[in-house]
């Protein structure tokens, strides 16, 4: 008799219940409908797709656009006892046909496959994988609204009318609105369901560090990565030099860090996401090409050390962390030095108008003083009604004074230059400089020169940057990035109106207060976990898969929470499924009962 779905979550997947919304999904492909399913990284999205593949007759063909994504699914799946192979470049032909031929004979229930590929070779694939589904992983990347589109998922929407008869699901991690209906429409669904899980990572903290100079910036990075030793982590950078010197700095301060980016030949990143993967190394300095092949399960935290350009890109990139559900850290820099460059970039974009319009909604976030998460959230169509407790915002509470003369100053410099200067030109008048170019300028003889020397020019970066945001300034990006002053900026100059700032948080990080209540939550045994770990390492290094193929973080951090010495207890730990227990279980239990064992030991002796 066939196993139903919930047969299989616990069999395959070690898992008990499913999370919100992934039971509705399952039955609704097994149904024959076409499905969008929207989830955040880390939310399940997989399940939805790999239960009715092992339900449905055939081979449930996944559409992925990165190798290392599919050799990663792959191998996660082959560790649960499910038989799933992957078709790409890498193979040779040989590999190739033998893996259709076990298609064919019905030995292979999930392919995975690059849309290059699939296309190119269609008729074949089909013919002897005999698709029982199709799923369009990535599925944003189909769409030029979307942040990552990538130009050969255009012709998968030619599937649709192919294959009529069997149930399509799209999924994606990150789309707007807009994106989501362009999703349907270059697909060709046939009168899709759209499933959207809740968005809220709350595990995932987050903090926002506005106007650090690029020093201290450097050392709060060393500081932070040596307080979460041995704990893997990604610091997302701009630009290939900037993954580079960053990664030099880390690796002076005695740390394990290397760079990934698109300049490296592919043989080299693959050798880095390798290493990271297995924990050999802790931290990646890397530019945005590095995300979506990570299925890396313990990943602890995540820093942006410059501002990313749009939301989706930024939850994407944060959610690599905590995929296991345990406490993570996330803090993003924000300068008005990055705001700049890529504003720039934005406007001489071919959808320049868009491209703005995200980076400002980035630029909300990053300037925010109510709870971050709600901001985060309603960008993707979803309301938080109460406060998160675990973002900056909520943790230390802005408070406000009346900066109407400070504002006033600023923006008498800028008037009195004729509203044709940058912020480091309008922040060096009001500082009182006597460099060369504010001198031959004659700007050191306006009445506002130096009329701000109490304030340090970070402080002031900051005060314009809330400026911008209040709209108090605009930015002109094809004037050389001037500064102009708005109508309402007018009214406050004239005193007319008054003007409310933010005061500022200072620049130094900062403990968390949730640190202590995170630990209490998910309280173990580190000697046991210890063990437990060097026990999967072994198993690792055996099968040549990443650590957490064979386990997570979690499930260990569960056995020595609960530390279970039977089968049933076994059985009964999140993460363990009948596939797992048979292979690994026995030996994960000598190691829980060899610690209790030491443990009575040692409190016999101390008894004596």
């Amino acid at each position: 008799m066939p196993l139903t779905a919930r047969e299989i979550l616990k069999k395959y997947f070690g898992y008990d219940n499913f999370r919100p919304g992934q039971e509705e999904i399952i039955q609704h492909i097994i149904a024959g409908n076409d499905t969008l399913v929207l989830m955040p990284t880390g939310g399940g999205k997989s399940i939805c797709y790999q239960v009715p593949a092992l339900m449905l007759d055939g081979t449930c063909i996944v559409i992925s656009p990165l190798i290392s994504l599919m050799k990663d699914q792959v191998d996660t799946l082959k560790g649960n006892g499910i038989a799933a192979a992957y078709l790409n470049s890498s193979q040779e032909y040989p590999e190739q046909q033998e893996i259709l031929e076990s298609c064919y004979k019905g030995k292979i229930a999930l392919l995975y496959v690059s849309p290059e590929k699939l296309i190119s070779e269609l008729s074949m694939i089909t013919q002897m994988a005999r698709p029982s589904m199709f799923a369009i992983d990535e599925a944003h990347c189909i769409s030029e609204w979307g942040h990552d589109f990538r130009p050969e998922y255009i012709q998968l929407g030619l599937l649709r009318e192919r294959f009529g008869h069997i149930p399509f699901v799209a999924l994606t991690a990150t789309a707007d609105k807009v994106t989501r209906k362009d999703i349907i429409r270059q697909l060709s669904l046939k009168k899709p369901t759209t499933f959207i899980s809740s968005f809220n990572r709350p595990n995932l903290s987050l903090e926002v560090r506005t106007g650090t100079p690029p020093g201290q910036k450097l050392l709060e990075v060393i500081q932070f990565v040596r307080k979460h030793k041995n704990q893997s982590g990604i610091i997302y950078c701009s630009s290939r030099n900037k993954c580079e010197d960053v990664t030099t700095a880390l690796k002076n301060a005695g740390i394990s860090a290397t760079f990934y980016h698109a300049g490296m030949s592919a043989s080299a990143r693959a050798r880095v996401q390798e290493d990271f993967i297995n924990d050999n190394t802790q931290v990646v300095c890397a530019t945005i090409a590095f995300g979506m092949g990570i299925d890396k399960s313990n990943v602890r935290w995540v820093i942006h050390f410059n501002l990313p350009k749009n939301m989706e890109s930024y939850y994407q990139e944060i959610g690599r962390a905590g995929r296991d559900g345990l406490p993570a850290e996330t803090v993003l820099y924000y300068s008005y030095a990055d705001l700049t460059i890529l504003s720039k970039f934005a406007s001489e974009s071919t959808q320049s108008e868009m491209n703005l319009e995200k980076l400002a909604r980035m630029q909300h976030y990053a300037e925010a003083d109510i709870c971050r998460r709600k901001i985060l959230l309603n960008y993707f169509s979803e309301n938080l009604q109460e406060n998160c407790g675990n973002c900056d915002v909520c943790q230390y509470p802005r408070q406000h004074f009346d900066g109407t003369v400070l504002v006033q100053k600023a923006l008498s410099a800028i008037a009195r230059t004729g509203e044709k200067e940058s912020a480091g030109m309008i922040i060096d008048i009001l500082r009182g400089s006597v460099r060369s170019e504010i001198t031959e300028a004659g700007y050191d003889k306006l009445k506002t020169h130096g009329a701000g020397s109490g304030i340090s020019g970070v402080d002031w970066q900051r005060y314009l940057m809330q400026m911008l945001h209040l709209g108090i300034l605009e930015m002109a990006y094809d004037e050389n990035f001037a500064l102009k002053i708005t109508h309402y900026g007018r009214e406050i100059l004239f005193g007319r109106q008054k003007a409310a700032l933010t005061i500022l948080p200072p620049l130094k990080a900062r403990e968390k207060k949730t640190d202590s209540q995170a630990r209490e939550v998910f309280y173990y045994e580190d000697e046991l976990f210890e063990n437990l770990r060097q026990t999967r390492k072994k198993f690792s290094a055996e099968e040549d898969v990443p650590a957490y193929i064979i386990f997570s973080d979690a499930t260990l951090q569960e056995m020595a929470r609960f530390k279970p010495v039977t089968e049933r207890e076994m059985l009964e730990i999140t993460g363990v499924g009948e596939h797992k227990f048979d292979k690994y279980g026995a030996v994960f239990i000598r190691t829980i009962d060899s610690f209790l064992k030491k443990r009575r030991i040692n409190q016999h002796r101390a008894l004596k």
